[in-house]
């Protein structure tokens, strides 16, 4: 997905925003899915999927728990890359009017 062909996914230029943080990550790391929230003080928070013998988040989880650490108090929006599956309820428990959206391997964009 190029930043031409994503500039009009999103409505808000904010969840755009996430969307390259999400796929940059993704990119970068080699992980299985990456994500990235935006808090409702405008922070933000990346993470990738975790996978270990003891351990194992996927990227929505993760960056949830990295947010957590520096004490949120709500979340706005959470875009998540690479496979679909996430568990999106905990966003969804804690912030029930985040914005969630999943882009796949193709960059297609759909609301999760």
């Amino acid at each position: 997905m190029s930043n031409s062909d994503s500039a009009n996914l999103f409505e808000n230029l904010e969840d755009q925003k996430l969307a390259t943080l999400a796929m940059s990550t993704l990119a970068r790391s080699g992980a299985k899915q990456a994500a990235a929230l935006r808090d409702t003080t405008g922070r933000t928070y990346v993470a990738i999927n975790v996978e270990s013998p003891e351990l194992s988040l996927d990227a929505v989880e993760a960056v949830f728990v990295v947010a957590l650490a520096s004490q949120i108090s709500g979340i706005e929006g959470v875009v998540y890359a690479g496979l679909p599956g996430a568990k999106v309820t905990v966003i969804k428990q804690h912030s029930a009017h985040a914005t969630l959206f999943h882009i796949d391997a193709n960059g297609s964009v759909t609301r999760a």
